[in-house]
């Protein structure tokens, strides 16, 4: 399947039964997915007039505990802050799938990973989080979204997955997931209130101290997912002398690099964060434990590359090596391993 296609089937498959959007490419395929399978099984797609629209939709149905989501690209992100924001005060769990452009402004459809900041740093005002999955396969694209709802709803928060374009748009065989065939039910949901007490869903908080305490649960919360939910893969690590740490479609691109600094000879690994938020900052430095050096690859200016560092906390050196929008082989990639082993200082393009 394309990767845009598993994603959607397995937001279906996890019971996701409304999709709220507008199309824009490199994410459409999800879209014109799910306004044809989603009412197969008894679905709602709606197609709103703008990306602010859309987003105030899934807040609305998310608040009826429906699984629900919407899916854009970066510009449409960056439009739907201001209602995500709402929904992540709120409660609510949702899925948001970002399929990534490369650059500022409209940017490029090609592959891009410029909106690492937006995605973990809270891209919409006030203290939140969302919880980020970063799949680097066709069939995670498929098993992020099937697990997100489960996080979703566990946690009450907003969960996005990230992938960029060519991660969109690839294809590659995939094992079909089991369809989710009971979804939890949801005491805190807006369904009519015969017979109980009626919920309220309230985001607003006129006083200081009102608002206060509401924000300090959040931040509990968002403390005990990221005491529990970090997550990463480190791939030969155990000697490595240089670690490279990249996530998504890098990563796999990463990995060949490894291998083939392997056969010359040098001791490499690589370190992929899987959750981007919570960043899995002692996975890595575990990782790293006999690591001299530590090169983070994004294809973006430098932005992973302040977690990196946050994460050895100045024990070990960290650079940086980015594209934008053009994917770099597995031979570019060892070219700057063997630079930094040799200690070949200033035949990198962009190191920090």
């Amino acid at each position: 399947m394309k990767g845009n296609e598993a994603l959607a089937e397995g937001a279906i498959r996890a019971g996701c039964r409304g999709f709220f959007g507008y199309p824009i490419t490199p994410s459409s395929e999800i879209a014109e997915y799910m306004a044809r399978e989603l009412p197969k099984v008894g679905g709602v797609f709606l197609q709103g007039e703008s990306e602010v629209a859309s987003i105030n939709m899934v807040y609305g149905a998310a608040a009826t505990g429906k699984r629900v989501m919407t899916a854009s690209s970066s510009p449409g992100i960056s439009l739907k802050q201001e209602g995500l924001s709402y929904i992540a005060k709120a409660e609510l769990p949702c899925l948001i799938v970002n399929i990534s452009r490369g650059g500022p402004g409209l940017g490029a459809i090609q592959a891009g990973q410029s909106d690492y900041f937006q995605a973990t740093k809270g891209g919409g005002h006030g203290d939140y989080h969302l919880i980020v999955l970063a799949p680097s396969s066709v069939q995670e694209m498929m098993d992020f979204t099937m697990e997100s709802f489960e996080l979703a709803e566990k946690y009450r928060i907003p969960v996005m997955v990230m992938a960029d374009g060519t991660m969109g748009q690839m294809m590659e065989p995939i094992i079909m997931r089991e369809t989710v065939e009971e979804i939890p039910v949801k005491p805190w949901a807006l369904t009519g209130c015969k017979g109980r007490e009626k919920n309220v869903i309230d985001t607003f908080h006129s006083s200081g101290e009102e608002l206060e305490k509401y924000d300090q649960i959040l931040a509990r919360k968002h403390q005990v997912i990221s005491d529990s939910e970090k997550r990463g893969e480190a791939y030969q690590t155990e000697d490595a002398e240089i670690v490279v740490v990249a996530f998504g479609l890098m990563a796999r691109i990463v990995k060949k690099s490894v291998d083939l600094a392997r056969k010359q000879g040098i001791k490499a690994g690589m370190f992929r964060p899987i959750t981007l938020w919570p960043f899995p900052y002692e996975m890595l430095d575990e990782a790293s434990h006999a690591a001299q050096q530590i090169l983070s690859v994004e294809l973006n200016q430098g932005q992973m590359v302040e977690d990196v560092k946050l994460a050895v906390n100045g024990r070990v050196p960290v650079s940086f090596y980015g594209r934008i929008s053009v994917l770099p082989s597995p031979e570019e990639i060892l070219q700057q391993i063997v630079a930094f082993v040799r200690k070949e200082k200033g035949s990198y393009a962009n190191g920090i």
